[in-house]
């Protein structure tokens, strides 16, 4: 035997009927909270500010990561 119902009703009403709460306004909130707190992070920080966090030893390390790169590639060709 093989029962089919289609109940058509909206999100809110099933949510209603299973009498689950509604957290709509509480995400609503958290998210204002969460962009307000973000806004205010990027407003405090500049590019160089960004970079220094980012890339610690700053552009010498960037130079002594490339330089590391190339001799690890120079080597893998060494061993063919």
């Amino acid at each position: 035997m093989k029962i089919h119902l289609d109940i058509d009703c909206t999100p809110e009403e099933a949510r209603a009927f299973f009498g689950l709460p509604d957290v709509a306004p509480m995400q609503a909130a958290l998210m204002q909270e969460l962009q307000d707190r973000l806004m205010a992070s990027v407003k405090g920080t500049d590019a160089e500010t960004l970079l220094k966090t980012w890339m610690p030893a700053g552009i010498a390390g960037l130079e002594q990561m490339q330089k590391m790169f190339w001799q690890s590639f120079g080597q893998g060709e060494s061993k063919k």
